[in-house]
């Protein structure tokens, strides 16, 4: 039965919750991941997404920082969530679906501005979180799974506007995406998004101090969703919802989705 599934960094799932409910309307994933709750789980505005028939839920909450949630049609059970790199942050939840496949929702430290772990401990803190998280799956090899979420990185060339330009800027440096790549191979994960679009430019994230966003077009693929190899090859209509990051007051993100025959 296939069923589709969306991430999305929300920026503030409270101060969003109207932007969350006509994502839900509009577009009814049977699954929506956020990060950057930045609310306890208890004061997640789960009325209005019950309305919409998104009756079960999985988080981890903070108070005005982090957070992640599973939204979903469909029952989960909660399978617990891991500190990665002992930070003491609500960046990674994870929710078993009915057909027994694993959804991994993680929101990886956006790292600070200055990529030099020795000037700047928000930069060492992300790397520790890509070794951490390598070294899990490295550990308990992961199956039938999907890893969502604001990893924070763009990898490729054309994950970004300017490869050359953004080479020294905290998301896109050789250090980051070799941490990302090996945390990516040690899960044996398929970045679905790539398999299904692997031409041209793609981007999730662009900045609030552009003052004309889309325009200027100077974005970058942040946001991922990841399977396993043994189901990967089930994933397709991968897409991303650039036109959500002109709704009114929205997050910096755009949605990104992908459907799967499972």
């Amino acid at each position: 039965m296939p069923f589709t599934l969306a991430t999305w960094n929300i920026n503030s799932v409270r101060l969003r919750a109207a932007l969350v409910s006509r994502l839900l309307a509009e577009e009814a994933p049977d699954v929506l991941c956020l990060q950057e709750c930045k609310s306890p789980v208890d004061m997640i505005p789960t009325e209005g997404f019950h309305a919409l028939g998104y009756t079960h839920m999985v988080a981890r909450g903070q108070k005005g920082y982090n957070g992640v949630a599973i939204l979903s049609k469909l029952p989960l059970e909660d399978t617990g969530e891991t500190d990665f790199a002992g930070l003491g942050h609500a960046r990674h939840v994870s929710a078993r679906l009915p057909n027994g496949v694993t959804i991994h929702n993680c929101y990886v430290p956006a790292g600070g501005d200055i990529p030099d772990r020795d000037q700047n401990v928000k930069f060492g803190q992300k790397l520790d979180y890509l070794t951490h998280l390598r070294d899990h799956f490295h550990e308990q090899r992961p199956a039938r799974s999907i890893l969502v979420g604001d990893l924070n990185i763009a990898p490729r060339e054309d994950d970004v506007w300017d490869h050359k330009a953004l080479l020294k800027i905290v998301s896109h440096t050789p250090i980051e995406v070799d941490h990302l790549n090996e945390a990516r191979e040690a899960g044996g994960w398929v970045d679905v998004t790539r398999a299904n679009l692997p031409e041209g430019r793609l981007y999730s994230w662009w900045s609030y101090r552009s003052p004309d966003w889309n325009a200027a077009d100077k974005g970058r693929r942040l946001d991922h969703v990841w399977a396993t190899a043994d189901i990967a090859n089930a994933g397709h209509s991968s897409r991303i919802l650039r036109d959500v990051r002109g709704w009114d007051q929205p997050s910096d993100h755009a949605p990104v989705f992908a459907t799967f025959d499972l």
